[in-house]
């Protein structure tokens, strides 16, 4: 196995993602290769990651939007999984890697995700995760979908399919997973913990308008090339409204 993890200014989360790392009860974890594809950052994002490698196989790779750099990281190993990871989740549960790469060679899965779960914010955004989980859960029998927080994604299956859109500005997760057969697909038993910069930083409403808009444009592939604003800040988008 190796890791993918895209990051950009990263310095306030990264540590605490990789702290987790070193925690799971995987037992090649220390020397399985971790690639962070860094953004050009202009904080402490590198020299916080190249810190951990006492404990974790660190390697930096020049990123950029997320597609480029989980591609990126994706082809600079040849492990036979890749587990992508963004940069600010944390793996609570120990046992998650272990379990996930045992769920997938196993049962041949192509693509296994968990579950996500908000650490911060207002309780409205813990129950915004919850419906997205259930959604998720839902979808699995007929259209997958998963999340760039934790995708466990058979190597092989992954470069098939082409890896993420690099022409995509907006879900590019989304639009790679559905691809997956149903039949090749799980959603594993476990969460990831995530924070809520998203809704911070898109709006609430906005995200969850985004989320069944993009359900809707499935097959839109202009849909995806757009980045709806995303990227944006709440605050200066409505600024300039």
């Amino acid at each position: 196995m190796q890791i993918v993890i895209p990051a950009k200014n990263e310095s306030r989360f990264l540590p605490d993602l990789l702290t987790s790392l070193t925690r799971q009860d995987y037992p090649l974890i220390r020397s399985t290769k971790v690639f962070v594809a860094d953004a050009a950052s202009t904080d402490d994002t590198v020299a916080l990651a190249l810190s951990f490698r006492p404990t974790l196989d660190i390697h930096i790779l020049p990123g950029g939007m997320p597609s480029v750099g989980r591609n990126r990281g994706a082809r600079a190993g040849n492990a036979q999984f890749t587990l992508f990871l963004d940069a600010d989740v944390e793996l609570q549960d120990p046992t998650l890697i272990r379990r996930a790469l045992e769920a997938a060679q196993r049962r041949k899965f192509h693509c296994v995700t968990v579950d996500i779960q908000c650490k911060d914010g207002r309780p409205s955004d813990r129950w915004l995760y919850r419906g997205n989980n259930r959604m998720q859960r839902l979808s699995q029998w007929f259209l997958p979908f998963g999340t760039g927080m934790f995708l466990l994604f058979q190597s092989a299956r992954f470069h098939e399919l082409g890896g993420f859109s690099e022409d995509a500005l907006f879900a590019e997760d989304y639009l790679l997973t559905k691809q997956v057969s149903p039949l090749r697909f799980a959603v594993l038993n476990g969460e990831v913990w995530t924070s809520n910069r998203r809704f911070q930083r898109t709006g609430r409403l906005r995200m969850v308008t985004l989320f069944f808009w993009t359900l809707l444009n499935s097959n839109n592939r202009r849909h995806f090339q757009r980045d709806h604003g995303y990227w944006r800040p709440a605050a200066a988008k409505a600024a300039n409204s």
